[in-house]
């Protein structure tokens, strides 16, 4: 699978207006991300924005699943907006304790950090799991039901 997110500028970086709210600039708008070349069997699809920086520790910023696997994209400013988001998807439990997305706020003098999109192409809709479940019982679901996955590295400093 093939994602892509067209607010990177030079195809890496992110722009400030994604970070975290409290960070200068920062407005937490979820970036649009689409994708294609799906496997023709997917039922649904899972998101995950991670923080690879070692400092993170793999931090989650946004764990979405339930995501129709007629989907191809998820809009800006998608997150926290029932409405915007597609038709069934729920936006599970960050690492920081909410349903939606947050922006990145890397430590001062930590340099750059990337942030691993990964979607899951999987074989069941929907995924059984509530919105409160954690990161490692999520994880554990969604590894029984891959049928394939696409990565895309965003890079804030």
């Amino acid at each position: 699978m093939r994602l892509f997110c067209p607010v990177l500028t030079s195809a890496k970086y992110l722009p400030t207006k994604y970070t975290f709210k409290g960070m200068k600039g920062g407005q937490g708008v979820s970036p649009p991300i689409s994708w294609s070349d799906v496997p023709k069997d997917t039922q649904s699809f899972a998101l995950t924005v991670v923080d690879q920086h070692p400092s993170a520790r793999n931090q989650h910023h946004w764990f979405v699943i339930n995501i129709p696997g007629s989907t191809r994209e998820i809009n800006e400013a998608a997150s926290g907006v029932h409405l915007r988001m597609p038709s069934g998807s729920m936006e599970l439990r960050n690492s920081f304790a909410e349903n939606a997305y947050v922006g990145p706020k890397p430590s001062p003098d930590t340099g750059a950090h990337q942030y691993l999109v990964t979607l899951y192409a999987l074989k069941v809709n929907p995924l059984r799991l509530g919105p409160y479940a954690s990161m490692e019982q999520a994880t554990a679901e969604l590894k029984k039901h891959i049928l394939d996955k696409g990565t895309l590295a965003m890079l804030y400093e």
